[in-house]
């Protein structure tokens, strides 16, 4: 595959993600809580797929590039174990939605700071 489509779907994956964890949250947010939400399958799998993507992607673009691991993707490794760990902190602790939507912009911004500016 070529780099374009790489990069496509890492967008893609970030795009499913958020809108998983997006959805979990605004659920927990109008009291909604684990047994009450009737599509967790859906943004479960919105998240997970997407989780998936990015991960596949990332690297697959890595090998395209030949760049080994360069020391700018562990912090990206590290801010997308956040991101997927978030997704079971707000099914099950439902008052830490708030902060997760607040942080996930944070996370994904500096993500992307390190994949445009390659850690500089």
């Amino acid at each position: 595959m070529s780099l374009g489509v790489y990069k496509i779907l890492h967008l893609l994956g970030l795009a499913l993600a958020m809108l998983g964890l997006g959805g979990a949250a605004i659920h927990a947010l109008n009291g909604g809580d684990r047994e009450s939400n009737q599509k967790r399958g859906l943004v479960a799998a919105l998240h997970g797929t997407g989780m998936l993507l990015l991960i596949v992607a990332g690297f697959g673009m890595l090998a395209k590039q030949k760049l080994g691991m360069p020391g700018w993707i562990h912090p990206k490794l590290l801010i997308w174990l956040f991101v997927g760990a978030a997704f079971p902190v707000v099914n099950r602790k439902p008052n830490l939605a708030m902060p997760v939507l607040i942080a996930l912009p944070l996370l994904v911004a500096a993500a992307a700071f390190f994949g445009v500016y390659k850690g500089a």
